[in-house]
């Protein structure tokens, strides 16, 4: 969702919010939020792509590229949430967050407890205890934690290259998480921002020996390549030394001069003992158990090519006694997959005791993005956080201005501009304000009773408010937190009792559809079933084929109305889905449109390409019959003679101003309509069109302008009325009172037994 654009993002005064269907999150737990920012590189103005368009800005790109870290969901990793584009290239990043960091344990300057080295076996219990404990033990769990976080990132595709004690949080229970493992991720390995990515006394020295390099200063030739997983290996023997010891390393020492010092550790044989040695800390270093010394020395390897991966750390026998103690991490199964979804679930024997304990923090079970979506609701604001936190400052305009100024240009007495840099402090996010709002909603409201008549009305301590909300237009109704709350959970459980509750959501899709679960409910309406995935990986996207070059002329010329869908990642999820579309349809052909209706289905799973294809595939048949025939001109002259008609009932004068101008869509012929581009949202009113048989009410056509003008591309729209010169003005449809938007139309007329054509 974006700001002014009603159908993706609204922001009245609250945070940044987008409506996705990605992986379910974790819940909250005793974790909080936190918010960070930095400022991607500006792009000159004056500059265009090899398309003609203007070069798509850094900021943008970055916001294509997070999405992906949504879905990176692991309990040593903190989960991203949500990203915000602001001015000047400013983005804002939220993700979970906690209080203390490894950062804490060195503040105190305490080597780690000792234990006797002879002790070289423990009991499970007596290893256990000691894990609690500031302890060596303490470290080798650190250690294997930071690993567990590694490997699953690294599985991904991901390098953390920012790993430090900063970066490495603890929660509430003493766990390890790391934060910031997406930034070298989404700024494509640091390209897009002027900050180097990572901290000097933890960069690893192959990362040190290659430099910073631009992309826009040297050819991609001579581009150095991304760090791999072994350069994170290297800061987490940095991290673990540094532990051991009770202090941190280089702080004697300018950035430059920390820099030189570790590229000249190639010449020594020893690093371990060398930094103990500069350090003054070969004492406690010899006193450290052998087991921990040659975790130290592994990490500390100078050679990459010598250096182990974490997964290949984690099978070391220095871990023998630690590894037992963790369980292996199973991905959740998706709702719409082959794996048994309820295969791992477990119930308390009393149901009924989930909401009874008044103390139970309610809030906290639910996802986190699930919580930030009711924080922006109940009138969270991201940049009034970092505002009153003084990480966002305002300057005024003049005080950018140079001293002096000579008649060639050149300035003098210029500060250094210091916002470009990354400010490494991250914001809480209070919930105070949202835990007030939701006071009054009893423990009930959490786990509805499906099978229940007023499901759709969880009971509450407010429940009269409830009521009286669920009559009020839908634009309040989505702005309303404890409504929301209500309908979020209630369809969270239909979802994940479907099919079998496929009847109730229908019924439920009827009143709305909270913006949150909207995606996973249009698949739901659409029937989607079955391992979509596996059938969408077995079509083949990249042999080359003849609608190849019309779908890359379409996508960047028409979807630039959405920063999320104009960006590269946005783009190339785009060819994708429509290639794939285009290949298992033999019988079909693309015509221009298919982009269009492609675009909501894909914006609302961006992070599942398959789900969004799946979607399409399923709309298309039931509501677009025929649409994309090689030879459609009678399909199409059927649609044009509807829509005439349409036209008549709901606007008798803009009727008439059109027969007077000779502009009857019924009687045009094929390339008059191409002409006017009106066929790129013809096919997304078929979907109107089919209900209108069905006593289509009169706002149904009055809420498609308004969602086409932000899930689709505006361009036909705004040709077709700039053509037809309407008296009225701009707008093609009379002002009237409709509480209803496209987003719930669709899922009425999806929920509707209608034949195929």
């Amino acid at each position: 969702m974006r700001e002014g654009k009603a159908g993706r993002c609204q922001r009245s005064g609250q945070g940044h919010l987008r409506r996705s269907s990605t992986p379910k999150m974790f819940p909250l737990k005793d974790a909080e939020m936190g918010a960070f920012t930095f400022f991607a590189s500006a792009l000159p103005h004056d500059v265009c792509g090899s398309n003609g368009l203007p070069l798509t800005p850094n900021s943008i790109k970055i916001l294509g590229r997070f999405q992906i870290l949504k879905t990176v969901t692991h309990p040593r990793l903190c989960q991203y949430v949500d990203i915000s584009r602001g001015k000047h290239e400013r983005l804002v990043v939220v993700a979970e967050h906690c209080e203390q960091s490894l950062e804490d344990l060195l503040r105190e300057r305490k080597p780690v407890r000792l234990t006797p080295r002879k002790e070289s076996f423990k009991p499970k219990e007596k290893f256990l205890q000691e894990c609690s404990l500031y302890s060596y033990s303490k470290v080798l769990c650190i250690a294997f934690e930071v690993l567990q976080g590694l490997q699953y990132m690294n599985k991904h595709g991901i390098v953390h290259r920012a790993l430090s004690p900063h970066n490495i949080l603890l929660d509430q229970k003493g766990h390890i998480k790391l934060a910031k493992f997406g930034l070298y991720h989404m700024t494509a390995h640091g390209d897009d921002v002027d900050f180097p990515i990572g901290y000097p006394s933890y960069l690893a020295p192959e990362v040190i020996a290659q430099g910073i390099f631009k992309s826009t200063d040297h050819m991609s030739s001579e581009k150095p390549l991304p760090s791999g997983p072994k350069s994170d290996v290297w800061s987490l023997g940095i991290v673990l030394f540094e532990l051991c010891v009770g202090r941190k390393l280089f702080q004697s020492l300018d950035i430059s001069e920390r820099l030189k010092f570790v590229l000249t550790l190639d010449c020594v044989d020893d690093t371990v003992i060398v930094l103990a040695e500069e350090h003054g800390c070969l004492d406690i270093i010899k006193e450290l158990p052998e087991n921990v010394i040659d975790l130290l020395k592994k990490c500390l390897t100078f050679h990459p090519t010598k250096r182990p991966t974490p997964t290949e750390l984690m099978k070391d026998e220095v871990f023998s006694e630690v590894s037992p103690l963790y369980t292996p991490f199973i991905e959740p199964a998706s709702l719409f997959s082959s794996s048994l979804r309820c295969a791992d679930l477990t119930l308390p024997e009393d149901i009924s005791q989930l909401y009874k304990d008044i103390s139970s923090d309610y809030l906290a079970e639910r996802s986190i993005e699930e919580v930030y979506y009711l924080w922006c609701l109940a009138g969270g604001d991201l940049e009034k956080e970092l505002v009153n936190k003084e990480i966002i400052r305002s300057k005024p305009p003049i005080c950018t201005l140079p001293n002096f100024l000579f008649e060639d240009g050149e300035s003098f007495g210029q500060g250094r501009d210091r916002s470009s840099l990354l400010d490494d402090t991250t914001v809480t996010l209070s919930l105070c304000q949202l835990r007030n709002r939701l006071k009054d909603v009893g423990g009930e409201a959490f786990y509805p009773l499906l099978e229940d008549d007023q499901s759709n009305l969880p009971h509450s301590n407010s429940n009269n408010e409830l009521s009286a909300a669920a009559t009020l237009p839908l634009i309040i109704r989505e702005r309303d937190t404890e409504y929301q709350l209500n309908r979020i959970i209630l369809f969270d459980r239909l979802l994940k009792a479907y099919p079998y509750k496929k009847n109730q959501i229908w019924k439920e899709a009827r009143i709305d559809i909270p913006p949150l679960m909207r995606g996973l409910t249009w698949a739901a309406l659409l029937g989607v079933e079955g391992a979509i995935h596996a059938k969408y990986d077995a079509i083949d996207k990249d042999t080359p084929i003849p609608t190849d070059r019309q779908i890359e002329v379409d996508i960047p010329r028409c979807h630039q109305y959405d920063e999320l869908l104009s960006s590269p990642e946005g783009h190339a999820k785009f060819r994708r889905v429509l290639k794939a579309w285009v290949v298992s349809h033999p019988d079909l052909v693309y015509w221009q449109g298919l982009d269009s209706l492609c675009a909501p289905f894909l914006y609302l799973n961006f992070n599942n390409e398959a789900l969004a294809y799946a979607c399409m595939s399923a709309f298309i048949p039931k509501y677009l019959y025929n649409f994309f025939l090689k030879d459609n001109s009678h399909v199409i002259q059927e649609y044009l003679t509807v829509f005439s008609q349409m036209i008549a009932f709901h606007d008798p004068e803009l009727s008439n101003h059109l027969n007077e101008i000779g502009f009857i869509p019924d009687k045009l012929t094929l390339n008059a309509v191409y002409e006017n581009q009106s066929i790129c949202f013809v096919g997304l009113l078929k979907a109107l069109l089919t209900d209108s048989m069905l006593n289509l009410q009169s706002q149904i056509l009055i809420a498609v302008e308004s969602e086409v003008q932000h899930h689709i591309s505006l361009l036909s729209i705004q040709s077709l009325q700039r053509q037809i010169c309407h008296p009225k003005g701009y707008e093609v449809v009379s002002h009237r009172d409709v509480d209803q938007d496209f987003s719930n139309t669709v899922p009425y007329l999806l929920s509707q037994e209608t034949p195929s054509h």
